[in-house]
């Protein structure tokens, strides 16, 4: 049979140790009575001596003072058997031992068969030439280990099976497990919460937390207050007083579900209700103590286990990435069931009956109906407006960056609260230190260098975006009034805009414009934010942008929304159909001010036309605006006067936007305008590349 391979908690047995008498009597129960001696005595020696030291055998290893006689070890190992079976009564294992294993039975209500068990499992973990000498039994089944277990420790076989079941004591603690999955040696059969487990339980005066370590931890103290989490006040009316109510009545089976995608800040949530209830907050571990992942049915295993070391504490516990267990099915090799789903009347009755209330913090909001329905609450956690991002910025980096660097911070919905702290962190270690960059500088990197590890875009340090300080409605050449129609909308504050037209005619420029004028915040979406692999996924980004936007009262600008808005007559796949259904839906229900922006109003929708306020056509520069406009950008410039040439070649200019002055200015910055010929000469440069991309192309 092949040996497995050893991770041995104590150092190899030799001639100066002493073992217990009672591990000598377990090992001369599994020589004798298992009948493992007919294998380990052979003719001419011991096939292992480290147990023959053990048990006081090593005169036999010495072949110059006695000849090896096989016949007379086998009689006085049945001499040294009978003589520890009539001490038995005196025997225990070691004091620490012992103390501890009394200290979780008065925890968990272990029984006295439990105790023995969970005393075997521990010396057998920690122990080589008990394990060794277990390994003679070979491999096996799970009858075959109760069978063995009752013996070795002079227990009833019934009683064995009865603590080693999935319901007794020991399974539902997670301290001792019997793997019912596969066959193996009888140490491996027996599975302890943890690693460490087992060795811990030979130190004194260890905390029973400890026992634990890596698999649940205790959580660190939360970093925001409650006001940073108003966007989901209502929910948190209902959650902390019956959490604290569950606490104080020690009620059972309280369980809440709570989603929402990376970054939202749901471990962040836990920490801060924890705090405010004056509970103990314990979190079931993701990985252990060597870094490497958990799996589902592990974690379960130790989310049991905290149920029972902390159920008289006044605690709160969180199942962090709950998804690992309730949706793993679809990782698997052949897909299938999820582990939660393989054992659905276990989990079910876990929901039930858990006595320390829980919070499940999940990235998905999907999972099977049977288990939803046992969730006393269950709510989703969505990225915070843009007013609550920015008092979280504010807190962590104020003193640290100005204004302007604050709000660009704030406009990032990926970048999680912990994220900030951290890079604020290390900023004001350095403060002071010679030859480190200003701290805004070293912030902003800090922060973009993460975003980017995490597969987001990276912070931008300039406002590419931002409105030009000679903007003015007036240089926009619309169909409508765009300042009487400012006027109406703050007269009202709501109002459903599609503005179209050719790219750069100041579509997106007008919605920062209004913005501005009617004092609200801006909330600008592009196809590329709210489009998705994942089927369904856009239609859930739609549905979050119009809601943030509800919830920080701010101006929605979509931009190339002919995205999702395309007429559905033409849709070839049924995702088509649904974003738009999705943004229609949203459109009509949305009650603040809401701008569309596109360049192709051809094949939109004609349901999309219907729910739109007004649509106002941009189109390019009239002579007269263009002109204005190049004589207030040389102002600004510190330019001389444009002459009546450069009013000509303006007059020329038939496809001319405002945009393309915005790209000649960026150009500007590596090649600067010497003068208002320049500047005209760019702008001609750029019509030339509209009216060249409509030329015919063909082969000679």
């Amino acid at each position: 049979m092949p040996r497995k391979h050893h991770r041995y908690a104590f150092a190899p047995v030799d001639a100066d140790q002493n073992t217990t008498p009672l591990i000598c009597l377990w090992l001369l129960r599994i020589l004798q009575t298992l009948g493992v001696a007919k294998e380990w005595v052979q003719p001419n020696g011991f096939r292992n001596d480290a147990l023959a030291l053990v048990l006081n055998l090593g005169h036999w290893l010495d072949e110059s003072t006695r000849a090896f006689d096989a016949q007379a070890v086998r009689q006085e190992l049945r001499q040294l058997h009978q003589e520890a079976e009539c001490n038995a009564a005196s025997t225990q294992v070691p004091a620490t031992l012992r103390a501890n294993v009394e200290r979780l039975a008065a925890l968990v209500n272990l029984s006295s068969v439990d105790c023995r068990i969970l005393e075997f499992a521990c010396c057998i973990h920690a122990d080589q030439v008990l394990d060794d000498t277990a390994d003679r039994l070979g491999e096996m089944t799970s009858s075959r280990v109760a069978a063995s277990l009752a013996v070795i420790l002079d227990l009833r076989v019934g009683e064995v099976r009865a603590a080693l079941a999935p319901q007794g004591v020991l399974g539902r603690s997670g301290l001792v497990a019997l793997d019912r999955n596969n066959r193996g040696w009888l140490r491996s059969r027996l599975d302890m919460i943890s690693k460490s487990f087992a060795d811990q339980m030979f130190c004194e005066d260890i905390d029973l937390l400890q026992l634990l370590r890596g698999t649940v931890n205790a959580a660190t103290a939360g970093q925001l207050q409650l006001a940073d989490f108003a966007h989901v006040q209502p929910q948190l009316n209902v959650a902390l007083p019956y959490l604290r109510q569950a606490s104080d009545a020690r009620m059972r089976g309280v369980n809440l579900f709570v989603h929402g995608a990376p970054g939202t800040g749901k471990s962040e949530l836990a920490r801060t209700v924890a705090q405010a209830l004056g509970l103990e907050l314990f979190e079931v571990s993701i990985e252990d103590e060597d870094g490497d992942p958990i799996n589902a049915a592990s974690r379960l295993r130790a989310f049991r286990a905290a149920q029972c070391f902390f159920a008289q504490r006044r605690a709160l516990l969180v199942f962090d990435e709950a998804e690992d267990v309730f949706n793993d099915g679809d990782a698997r090799p052949r897909g299938g069931k999820s582990t939660a789903q393989s054992c659905k009347a276990w989990v079910n009755r876990m929901l039930e009956d858990n006595p320390v209330p829980t919070l499940w913090l999940s990235n998905s909001g999907e999972l099977d109906a049977a288990f939803i329905r046992r969730f006393d609450m269950v709510f989703e956690l969505p990225v915070p407006p843009r007013a609550q991002r920015q008092r979280i910025v504010q807190q962590y980096c104020g003193g640290l960056a100005g204004s302007q660097s604050i709000a660009r911070l704030s406009e990032i919905e990926k970048l999680a609260p912990a994220v900030v702290a951290r890079a604020a962190r290390v900023v004001r270690s350095i403060q002071g230190i010679a030859g480190t960059p200003p701290s805004e500088q070293a912030l902003e990197r800090l922060i973009s260098n993460t975003l980017q590890a995490q597969g987001h875009a990276a912070l931008r340090p300039d406002e590419p975006m931002r409105l030009p300080e000679v903007y003015d409605p007036a240089f926009i050449h619309a169909d409508a009034d765009l300042a009487a129609i400012a006027q109406g909308i703050a007269a009202h504050r709501s109002a459903r805009l599609c503005l179209y037209g050719p790219p750069g005619t100041g579509k997106t420029a007008y919605g920062r414009w209004l913005a501005q004028a009617l004092d609200m915040p801006l909330l600008v979406k592009r196809a590329s934010d709210l489009q998705s692999m994942w089927v369904g996924e856009c239609e859930k980004n739609i549905a979050r942008a119009f809601r943030e936007a509800e919830q920080d009262g701010a101006l929605l600008l979509i931009d190339e929304v002919d995205s999702f808005l395309q007429d559905r007559r033409g849709a070839k796949q049924s995702w088509e159909v649904s974003q738009v259904n999705e943004m229609l839906t949203q459109m009509e229900a949305f009650g603040g001010v809401f701008i569309a922006s596109t360049n192709l109003m051809q094949g939109l929708d004609a349901a999309s036309l219907r729910r739109f306020d007004l649509k106002v056509k941009l189109d390019y520069l009239r002579p007269e605006q263009a002109w204005a406009l190049l004589q207030r950008h040389c102002a600004q410039l510190g330019l001389a006067a444009p002459g009546p040439d450069e009013q000509a070649r303006m007059g020329r200019l038939r496809q001319l936007a405002p945009g393309d002055f915005a790209a000649v200015l960026r150009q500007s910055r590596f090649n600067p305008l010497a003068n208002a010929s320049a500047l005209a000469a760019g702008l001609e440069a750029e019509c030339a590349l509209k009216e060249g991309s409509r030329a015919v192309m063909g082969f000679v």
